[in-house]
């Protein structure tokens, strides 16, 4: 029988000034959020950098096997290769397990294709180093369906071509931040259309749903498509089979 909680990563990524909460209740809410997911067996918590030394402690002290994921280049993915190298060099020296990095999806747009490159390799190089899961977020909603495929196609190839095939499955390639802001209410998230273009193109690098899988019913969906992550703000509501009204 599928366990849903060995594909989720549990997410909070507000900062204080989204939220509307002080420094130490947004501490508190990454506590929530760490015992839930160790009372539950829920294989990742996802939270901002700054707050990753914190809750690694927290889980050391509950002896917990709850991995500790964080992002880089959050959420528009602009920050300068070396930007994101520094901050995730200090994420991983904090203790963070897995780095999900928002790639420079802008400048792949404008065709600055070298750049984008140049910040994969250098970055994925920097987490296996570390044997450090990176991945990689595209942002599929600023992207058209061959965007996607091609980006991810890029992702794929790159790997494959500067990496050990036996680190393949420790970059994965993943679809959103959902703090992307779209119009007429179309979807900041992961989409079935979307997941399965990133699937198709993604050669042997796995792939992470992110944002807008609110049920049960669709996570179950999502990896029976082949996903092997799912990243909500609502893991319980998933776990316990409810619709979430969350926005990721």
């Amino acid at each position: 029988m599928m366990n849903i909680a060995d594909y989720l990563d549990s997410t909070y990524l507000k900062t204080p000034q989204q939220s509307g909460l002080s420094e130490e209740q947004t501490v508190q809410k990454d506590r929530e959020l760490a015992t839930e997911a160790n009372d539950n067996g829920i294989f990742a918590v996802m939270i901002r950098p700054e707050y990753v030394s914190e809750i690694k402690k927290f889980l050391t002290d509950k002896n917990s096997d709850v991995k500790i994921g964080t992002v880089i280049g959050f959420h528009e993915g602009t920050d300068s290769v070396e930007e994101k190298l520094a901050e995730a060099r200090k994420a991983i020296d904090d203790g963070a397990d897995e780095l999900d990095f928002v790639i420079n999806y802008s400048e792949y747009l404008n065709g600055n294709i070298d750049l984008v490159k140049t910040e994969f390799l250098e970055c994925t190089k920097l987490c296996l180093q570390h044997q450090k899961i990176a991945k990689w977020i595209i942002e599929i909603a600023a992207l058209s369906d061959d965007q996607i495929a091609d980006l991810t196609g890029k992702i794929s190839n790159w790997a494959e071509e500067n990496f050990d095939e036996n680190n393949l499955s420790a970059i994965f390639v993943k679809s959103s931040t959902g703090f992307y802001e779209t119009k007429d209410g179309k979807p900041n998230g992961a989409t079935f259309k979307g997941i399965k273009i990133m699937l198709e193109n993604a050669g042997k690098l796995p792939v992470k749903a992110a944002g807008g899988v609110r049920n049960h019913s669709d996570a179950v969906k999502m990896i029976n498509l082949g996903v092997k992550r799912i990243g909500t703000s609502s893991a319980l509501a998933l776990l316990e089979d409810q619709s979430s009204g969350e926005g990721y």
